[in-house]
């Protein structure tokens, strides 16, 4: 069973015997919205998801951006720190544009991640 305690805001996953009995209990106390009570017949393979879809089309760019986010830039702070315009950071981070290899080089060093990381969202290792 998965279920949501809204107040505080606690999801929780449940198997085994008795798990009724304890929503039960924790419902004299909070606020529960049971999500499914079977999650095996609710879960939906991501990949078939249109939000996976959407997300896939544009994967190196949500890759750089999830990187910036990460290293807490906005697009301004990369833009200047690489000396180009900000509009270039959100054209590459919107599918726009596709960064060279020089490029994914100089957003590697300026953001502190591997590059393949960048390219292909494989395994960060360590910046030195």
């Amino acid at each position: 069973m998965l279920a949501l305690v809204k107040k505080p805001r606690i999801e929780i996953s449940l198997q085994g015997e008795n798990v009724s009995e304890l929503v039960e209990w924790i419902r004299k106390k909070y606020e529960v919205t049971v999500l499914a009570e079977n999650p095996e017949d609710e879960y939906v393979a991501i990949e078939s998801t249109e939000y996976w879809k959407e997300m896939e089309k544009n994967r190196v760019g949500n890759l750089l951006a999830g990187a910036r986010l990460k290293a807490g830039m906005t697009q301004a702070q990369l833009a200047e720190k690489l000396g180009i315009r900000q509009s270039m950071v959100s054209d590459y981070e919107c599918g726009r544009r596709t960064y060279s290899d020089a490029m994914a080089r100089r957003f590697s060093e300026a953001l502190c991640v591997n590059e393949e990381h960048l390219r292909y969202g494989r395994e960060e290792e360590p910046c030195v």
